[in-house]
């Protein structure tokens, strides 16, 4: 599902090129397929606070951002600044207003800042929006929403957008589907809207190697800081922190955990599956957090990113795990995915015979973008799901005030 690796000297080009890039943007006027999921993070460092200033008085607050009936109107001269590799910083002369984005990380980020939802994203199937369904007085209607990749990833669609900024990693553009170049990141970026990502959801990237990954945290600040919503964030970090406090009341002591088996099926009847060890990134959060047991880390079975491997029902009962987590499939409903995937399991000759499909312990396996919402909501399934907790963890009326902007 990967493109084409561009050269380390490319890479290292881009890494030089981009801060001076990304820093003279102006405000301007795997890979085909939809339905299938998504695939985590090292602690990056922060490398420069983001700032406000106005060209005449920097330090008066009357040259502040005002919220009026959800409208965000900016004082005259005044920039936003932030700053994140591998573009270094993006300063604009006013809020976004039209946005691109990734994946459906960032897009949730954006939901959480109460902005309007990107113009379009690399996959916009893999924004799975009916997680706002648990937040009364939070949805995103994406039916606008545009597809970047089209059997390819048109220059002339971003002239088209015309967003203000692009929240995605140029690196992942270049490598990700070869038709795109430096100079044609540079095009957009001077001519349109500059460049504002890191591929934070997953750390099995080579050539993602040579600069700073973000915690989900971490990367939702930035996003923050740019659209002149700190004020959000920090509302919703405490809320992720009471939440954190939560989990801890309701993860077992390490040797009463299931072992748990993360695999990837795309379709209703699968035979074979791609294996996914837990790991860094925002992609195996919840996996993090609650503090699973991996039942493929104890065996040889290489991790997909790594090995490019698939494994059977065979290898799938050597292991025998006591859950399994398939990826893929959030799509579905609960019970649509019990009346195709489980299903086909149970009548299955081999899969019948798995501990997890005796016990009724199937189960979707989660996304692989998410932002702060969708995690909150991802990780409490995956709570009910392993340790049987019945209790909500998280307070989502405060969440749907965030988003509103009653803070």
């Amino acid at each position: 599902m990967d493109g084409d690796d561009s050269t380390d000297a490319t890479r290292r080009q881009y890494l030089a090129l981009g801060g001076a890039l990304a820093a003279s943007g102006v405000l301007a006027g795997c890979t085909g397929d939809s339905t299938t999921g998504d695939a985590t993070t090292t602690a990056g460092e922060t490398t420069t606070d983001a700032t406000t200033t106005d060209s005449t008085t920097a330090d008066d607050p009357a040259a502040e951002t005002t919220t009026e009936d959800e409208e965000t109107t900016t004082a005259a001269g005044e920039t936003y600044s932030a700053t994140m590799e591998p573009v270094g910083e993006v300063t604009l002369d006013g809020l976004p207003e039209t946005w691109v984005a990734n994946n459906g990380s960032w897009a949730d980020m954006g939901v959480a800042l109460g902005v309007d939802p990107p113009a379009a994203l690399w996959l916009s199937g893999r924004y799975h929006t009916q997680y706002y369904d648990e937040i009364d007085g939070v949805s995103v209607d994406t039916s606008d929403m545009v597809d970047l990749y089209q059997d390819g990833v048109s220059k002339e669609l971003f002239y088209e957008l015309d967003a203000d900024v692009h929240v995605l990693d140029p690196n992942f553009l270049m490598n990700r589907y070869n038709g795109w170049a430096e100079d044609d990141v540079d095009d957009i970026a001077t001519e349109v809207g500059p460049f504002f990502g890191n591929s934070i959801f997953s750390r099995g990237y080579a050539w993602h190697e040579d600069y700073t990954y973000y915690t989900l945290y971490e990367a939702f600040e930035k996003l923050a800081q740019l659209f002149g919503r700190t004020d959000r964030y920090e509302a919703m970090a405490e809320v992720h922190d009471q939440f954190q406090s939560s989990l801890s009341g309701v993860v077992p002591s390490e040797g009463d955990r299931p072992t748990v088996a993360i695999i990837w099926a795309g379709g209703d009847e699968p035979e074979t599956f791609l294996p996914y060890l837990v790991s860094e990134g925002t992609s195996f959060k919840q996996w993090r957090d609650l503090g699973v047991r991996d039942a493929l880390a104890e065996t040889d079975v290489q991790d997909f990113h790594s090995g490019r491997g698939e494994i059977d029902y065979e290898t799938l009962l050597k292991v025998d795990p006591d859950v399994l987590a398939i990826r893929g499939q959030e799509a579905k409903t609960a019970e649509e995915f019990e009346n195709t995937v489980v299903q086909f399991m149970e009548d299955h000759d081999v899969a019948r015979s798995l501990t997890a499909v005796e016990n009724g312990d199937v189960y979707r396996g989660g996304p692989l973008y998410q932002g702060p919402i969708t995690n909150l909501v991802i990780t409490e399934r995956t709570a009910r799901q392993l340790y049987d907790v019945e209790a909500e963890l998280f307070d989502r009326d405060r969440v749907a005030d965030i988003a509103n902007g009653d803070l």
